[in-house]
């Protein structure tokens, strides 16, 4: 997978915020829990229809759970 292909995520940070294990959503999510490890990590891309899911179960917009660049970190001036 090149730089260019790339899915940036941060669906690490938002389970964290909300407390869930990768367990608590794959299982809401209806995946295996390894599938939320490999999205956490950038060693898979998620289809569009679990992207949308994912946003979805957060109640946010899928631009801010996903990027094709990576996201500043937090407390940055970026």
């Amino acid at each position: 997978m090149s730089d260019s292909d790339i899915v940036y995520n941060r669906i690490a940070m938002l389970r964290a915020e909300r407390a869930i294990t990768r367990r608590q959503l794959s299982d809401a999510l209806g995946v295996h829990y390894q599938t939320i490890g490999y999205l956490e990590r950038g060693e898979y891309s998620p289809s569009l229809h679990l992207a949308l899911r994912i946003a979805e179960h957060f109640q946010v917009d899928v631009e801010v759970i996903f990027s094709t660049k990576p996201f500043p970190r937090i407390g940055s001036n970026e």
